[in-house]
Formats: C-alpha cells, sequence, structure tokens
C-alpha cells in the first residue's frame, strides 16, 4: 500500500525547531464559566510534547477578556472599550496564572508578555522585544503573548492576536506558525453551509481566490475569524513562514504529525527584522501613486523610485516617515521610507532627475529602503 504523500509544507512544519502558536478564545473559554481548565490543560499538553520533542515554543493566546467576564458578572463581551480594558485586567491574571500551574505540571516556566501595536510600529519597541523573546527562549521558558488589552485603543490595536501572531513569528524569527482555532481547516466558504468545500494545501495565492471567509468567529468571545486567521497566514507565508491552520482540539496532531488542517507553503524569502517591519508591521504615514514604469521598475527590478514615475502624493508626512507606493489600479505594490516630506514632492512629480534642482536630485524612495509586497 502507498503510503500518503506528505507536502513539503507539513513537513516544514512538523520538524520546525522555533514554533509559534496561536489560540483563539473560542478554544479556551465559554461565555457562561470563563476559562474551561479541561481545553486548556490539553492544548499546554501538546504545546509540552512539542517542547519535549525539542522545539522552542511561543503562545500567542487570546482569552483575556472572556476570562475577565464571569469574574466581572458580565453575561457577555462587552462592546466599549472602557469595559473591554477592566474585563483584561481582570482576566490576563486569571490567565496567565491557569497557563503557569498547566505549564508547571512539565517543569515549564511561563513567561508573560503583553504587546499593544505601538511595540511593534515603534523601531526601537520592536527591537527590544526581540531581545525579550530572544533572552526567554534560551533560559527555557514558554513566552506566553497577548495584546495589552488593558491599555490598548481603538487607534492602537492589532485589531485580531492572527495578526499578533503572524508578527510575532517574524519577530522570533520563528520556522513555523500554527494558527489553533475553533474550526478543523480553511474551506471555501462557512463550513456550516452545505457547499463549502475543505481546502487542505495551499501553496500559492490563487489557491484562496473565491474563498469567502468570515470575519467574526460563531462563540461570539473573539474579535477574528477566518478572514483575520487567512490574513495572518498570507502575511507570514509570503515573508517565508510555513503556516498550519487547525482546529484546538486536534492541536496534538498538528503539533506532532501535522496531518490536520489547512498547510500554507512559504511562498516569499525570509525578510530581514527591519524590512519585515517596513512592510507589515509599522504604518503608513502616505501614498506615492506610480504610473505602470514605475510600478515594474521597484517591482519587478527592485530599483528606487524616482520622480519621474510619480503620478500624485496622498497624505502628510515628512522625510523618514513610511509611504505606501500604489498602482495605476489603486493597488498597494510596495512600502518604502521617503525622502521627501510632502510638501515637497507636488513640485517634482513626472520629472526626470536631470531637470531637477541639483539638491533635490537623489531617489524619493531608496532602493535599500523599500519592500515589494506580495501580489
Amino acid at each position: 500500500m502507498t503510503a500518503p504523500v506528505v507536502s513539503h509544507a507539513r513537513r516544514a512544519v512538523a520538524s520546525a525547531n522555533r514554533i509559534v502558536v496561536k489560540v483563539g478564545s473560542s478554544s479556551l473559554t465559554t461565555a457562561e464559566g470563563g476559562l474551561d481548565p479541561a481545553r486548556l490543560d490539553s492544548l499546554v499538553d501538546a504545546l509540552a510534547a512539542r517542547c519535549a520533542a525539542g522545539s522552542q515554543v511561543v503562545l500567542v493566546s487570546s482569552g483575556a477578556i472572556a476570562a475577565g467576564l464571569a469574574p466581572l458578572g458580565l453575561s457577555r463581551r462587552p462592546r466599549d472599550l472602557a469595559s473591554q480594558q477592566a474585563a483584561a485586567s481582570v482576566g490576563q491574571l486569571t490567565l496567565a496564572h491557569a497557563y503557569a500551574n498547566s505549564f508547571g505540571r512539565y517543569s515549564l516556566t511561563v513567561g508573560q508578555v503583553l504587546l499593544t501595536a505601538d511595540d511593534v510600529v515603534r523601531r526601537a519597541h520592536y527591537r527590544n522585544a526581540q531581545r525579550t523573546f530572544s533572552r526567554l527562549l534560551a533560559l527555557g521558558a514558554v513566552p506566553v503573548v497577548n495584546e495589552n488589552d488593558t491599555v490598548a485603543t481603538d487607534e492602537i490595536r492589532f485589531g485580531d492576536n492572527d495578526r499578533l501572531a503572524a508578527l510575532v513569528a517574524h519577530l522570533v524569527g520563528a520556522d513555523a506558525l500554527f494558527l489553533l482555532s475553533d474550526v478543523d481547516a480553511l474551506y471555501s466558504g462557512d463550513p456550516r453551509k452545505p457547499g463549502a468545500v475543505r481546502i487542505s494545501e495551499v501553496a500559492g495565492a490563487s489557491d484562496v481566490d473565491g474563498v469567502q471567509a468570515g470575519t467574526s468567529g460563531a462563540s461570539g468571545l473573539g474579535t477574528g475569524g477566518m478572514a483575520s486567521k487567512l490574513a495572518a497566514a498570507r502575511l507570514a507565508s509570503s515573508a517565508g513562514i510555513p503556516v498550519l491552520l487547525a482546529g484546538a482540539s486536534d492541536a496534538l496532531r498538528a503539533l506532532s504529525t501535522a496531518d490536520v488542517g489547512t498547510a500554507f507553503a512559504a511562498t516569499g524569502s525570509r525578510l530581514t527584522a527591519r524590512r519585515f517591519w517596513l512592510g507589515y508591521a509599522t504604518d503608513a504615514n502616505g501614498r506615492l501613486h506610480l504610473d505602470d514604469g514605475a510600478v515594474a521598475a521597484v517591482v519587478g527590478r527592485r530599483r528606487s523610485l524616482l520622480a519621474a514615475g510619480i503620478t500624485g502624493v496622498d497624505g502628510d508626512f515628512e522625510a523618514g516617515d513610511v509611504v505606501e507606493l500604489v498602482s495605476h489600479a489603486g493597488e498597494v505594490v510596495a512600502r518604502g521610507v521617503v525622502c521627501y516630506d510632502s510638501a515637497e514632492l507636488p513640485s517634482l512629480i513626472g520629472r526626470k532627475t536631470h531637470d531637477l534642482p541639483e539638491e533635490q536630485r537623489r531617489e524619493v524612495v531608496h532602493a535599500d529602503d523599500l519592500v515589494p509586497l506580495a501580489r
């Protein structure tokens, strides 16, 4: 009997030395009773087994707000920010204590890392977070990461822990990312409805064309949904990190044989920490619109962007800020550090370098400060 063919992506996640595992609120909690100790212990059993096999594990865990609902007498996830922050304040202690006790069954030490989007957007914070993770892992601890909901505001939130997990995966130099939730795989549509087709392998962007992914989970406890998981998987895989999306109930198989869920192959090359930060982590302060020739030069030939290829400028930015580079069709094709203030650029648009004043004969975005984005 012929053995089943195992994809390269599944072999890669199964053998990865350093991994990031993200688990959603609905996989750890219930609306009625807060944290579910049995579910949490089951997850930790699988993570501890992976640690025992020699891997370094970083856990990105949702559940702080949900864990704080019952102790505060709240029957459902609040919608206002202040109540969410209050629930997170109570729930983070509950969640951290539960993980410390559960990992303690295996004599594993847990370190809590709370992040806001500001910690990833600001370059100095990003490097500080890298050092913290590196030292925790070197000391044999399991970092447990969550968004710092007690201080996060609408302006600085990641939006969901799926994107946070993808950013952390690159930040720590992970060899694989696992996204665990209450859905066992990626489907072409809502798996609760007839006609939805299960997708086992994603080798490239075209494999998910037409996928209709929901934007919220079935439990009402989380903020992600399949759309955020798909976006996170594409972000990580385009930066050279293979991804396995699977059900939390299948965590043991996902983290051992990796023969469950949906595997996303790494479609791009691994970026340096700075280039990943530039392309995916930091906020853009404006947009430069490019003609077709400039898009071909920037994306196809990895050349610097010159004033001659710019057709329009949006936003208010200063030299040294990050901006998006946009094609004639409105697609964001790259990001880069701009060398001019927004007030300077309108007079330069479309002009050849030799036609510019001598002090302005330089690139608008230098190739070394430019990152083409996956299309």
